[in-house]
């Protein structure tokens, strides 16, 4: 940047990165990036390659190798489950989340994740053709497995600290907390984190903090005008005068830019379980994570998908039929009732449902609407177009049950935001258009806890958290909460 370009300039200009690239003018911002960051990329690969490399070690270690055609199913085994175990653990997200990460910190988890792998590589090889590893063995493999992944992950982090430089960071406040925690960052090289300016509330741009340049206010286009500029990866927020809009303002922009964030703790809503504590020289930090789904997680996401949904429409078969019986001798054809939805990133499909209406359903939408209990959407306590058949199907949520092919088609996903009608969606605007980002969900937070009882606003809300906070557990622990939600009939309506 030349001495003559004015700051003026810089926010003009469109923010350079990957979040701008590929997207077309006036579309909805991105809060789910499809790839980690470059150094959080290179990170993760170092890790899983130190660990790979200290797996096979300590298998070459035991000197109880079976025969070569052996030999490949038992590596495969070792990988498999030592690699697995770690990722089980978030041993491979970590760094990204936190400016403070050392080895020396992980030493719990990584022992956990030893005695898991170990466990699954001693029931592995009585199950399959490999050949049984003796106890001798298999403690040898553990001891020397995990005193090398732990002297090689030390290893991979210089490496990538030499190579890839500190990682350029943006502190937000004007208050004595931006001083106190940039003198820390300077006092502490091993963080690897470098400061390269200030947001001030006060904006003023003549003017220092702890020997920093304050680039201006706290705006989100001067905010990505300059992470494009400096290569900036994570902001720091350093300031408990900020309101809870400034402060929320700050948190949805860096998402969209895919910025890592660290916060000194305030009471602030929509942070959400993906927040990790931090903590540099004694002073504490949150860390939040930019959601990123990447190939592994979309891999697992659509294999949990395909598993649950193949499963849950073979047991489902004889209920459907069923259903599609009492439907048609109460009011005949059609038996599915098909909607447009919005799906994942604006793009429509046609939703499946049992029919629980009389056939006129949507003409009649409109009259009805003047006493909606919810004016953001059609919420009525008793709707006068539900069948006899219809009201047992929706408060038992079978009428949900051909959603499933929705889901093996990738149009949904078992979990998710609640798709909207095109009417309802186009209520949405700024980061509240970010829950589009994942394919709609056959169940979700929205509907574990409480479904019609949530306002529109609400309901939103939740999925915006759902969003930006989504891990393969948290859908493993939505699907185990949606049978007891489903059985008490909460919030059906």
């Amino acid at each position: 940047m030349s001495a003559a370009e004015t700051l003026e300039q810089l926010v003009a200009r469109p923010a350079r990165g990957r979040r701008s690239r590929g997207r077309a003018a006036g579309s909805a911002p991105r809060v789910v990036g499809l790839r980690h960051g470059r150094r959080d990329r290179v990170v993760r690969r170092a890790l899983l390659l130190a660990d790979a490399t200290a797996l096979l070690a300590a298998l070459v270690l035991t000197r109880d190798l079976p025969p070569r055609p052996q030999t490949a199913l038992l590596v495969l085994i070792v990988l498999g489950s030592g690699v697995g175990a770690l990722r089980a653990y978030g041993l491979y997200q970590r760094d990204a989340k936190r400016i403070n990460h050392a080895t020396l910190d992980e030493l719990p988890a990584l022992f956990h994740a030893f005695l898991l792998a170990c466990s699954l590589i001693w029931v592995l090889c009585r199950v399959t053709p490999a050949p049984n590893l003796r106890f001798g063995a298999l403690l040898s493999l553990a001891l020397a497995g995990f005193a090398l992944v732990v002297a090689l992950r030390m290893l991979a982090r210089r490496v990538v600290k030499r190579s890839l430089g500190r990682e350029r960071s943006l502190l937000v406040g004007d208050d004595a907390s931006v001083a106190l925690i940039a003198r820390k960052l300077a006092a502490h090289p091993e963080y690897g984190t470098e400061p390269v300016g200030v947001l001030a509330r006060s904006g003023v741009a003549t003017a220092a903090v702890a020997g920093l340049p304050v680039l201006g206010g706290i705006d989100g286009e001067r905010l990505a005008a300059l992470a494009g500029v400096h290569g900036i990866a994570r902001v720091v927020v350093a300031d408990d005068a900020l309101t809870e809009p400034e402060l929320l303002g700050v948190l949805r922009r860096c998402r969209e830019l895919g910025l890592k964030v660290s916060i000194l703790p305030q009471l602030v809503d929509l942070i959400g379980p993906a927040a990790e504590i931090d903590e540099i020289e004694g002073v504490t930090l949150l860390a939040i994570n930019p959601p990123v789904l990447g190939r592994t997680s979309r891999c697992c996401k659509r294999a949990l998908d395909v598993l649950g949904a193949s499963a849950g429409l073979l047991l489902a078969a004889p209920l459907l039929l069923a259903a599609a019986v009492a439907i048609l001798l109460e009011s005949g054809r059609p038996v599915l009732f098909r909607q447009r939805r919005v799906g994942r990133r604006g793009r429509c499909f046609q939703l499946l449902k049992l029919r629980t209406m009389s056939a006129d359903a949507e003409e009649r939408r409109g009259e009805l609407l003047v006493h909606s209990r919810d004016p953001h959407w059609l919420d009525l306590a008793d709707d006068p177009r539900v069948t006899r058949s219809g009201r047992l199907l929706r408060r038992s949520s079978l009428d949900e049950l051909p959603q499933l092919w929705n889901v093996l088609k990738g149009e949904m996903s078992l979990v998710g935001p609640r798709p909207l009608i095109e009417d309802d969606d186009a209520q949405l605007s700024g980061w509240a258009r970010s829950r589009i980002d994942l394919a709609p969900g056959l169940t979700g937070l929205w509907q574990v806890l409480g479904r019609t009882s949530i306002p529109f606003e609400e309901m939103v809300e939740l999925d915006y958290r759902y969003v930006t906070n989504w891990s393969l557990w948290t859908d493993v622990r939505l699907l185990l909460r949606t049978l007891p939600v489903v059985l008490a009939r909460r919030g059906a309506n």
